[in-house]
């Protein structure tokens, strides 16, 4: 089965953006990190940006949050988390009728310091 690889924009070595196989998308761990910028201390402006980043991914084969079926996110602070579920709403349709299954796990830290959110998703087309 054919695959075929977006790097990301910017690309980071060494890890694709996301990978599609057939009708599946596979997006990576997502996060608000920029090169050479501080991430917001704000979860909610820290979702909002990956969600954004997952989208555009998406849409280089085509998809959209819409197409997505599951994601797992990944949060430094469950409470911060919780009060921001507002933008995964905004993210997916505030009706609901469009939500993908889900898990959402606390982690003592991610990979660059001040991120508190990581998305990763799988999306059907």
């Amino acid at each position: 089965m054919a695959r075929e690889v977006f790097q990301g924009d910017p690309p980071v070595p060494g890890l694709p953006q996301a990978v599609k196989v057939g009708d599946t998308i596979y997006v990576s761990g997502t996060t608000a990190y920029v090169e050479g910028q501080q991430p917001s201390a704000d979860m909610a402006e820290q979702m909002r940006a990956t969600y954004a980043k997952i989208a555009r991914a998406l849409d280089h084969f085509g998809a959209s949050l819409a197409d997505v079926v599951e994601q797992t996110v990944f949060v430094t602070d469950m409470q911060a988390a919780l009060a921001a579920r507002h933008v995964r709403m905004e993210a997916y349709g505030a009706a609901g009728d469009n939500l993908p299954a889900s898990a959402t796990v606390e982690v003592a830290a991610l990979g660059r310091p001040g991120l508190m959110v990581e998305i990763k998703v799988t999306a059907r087309l």
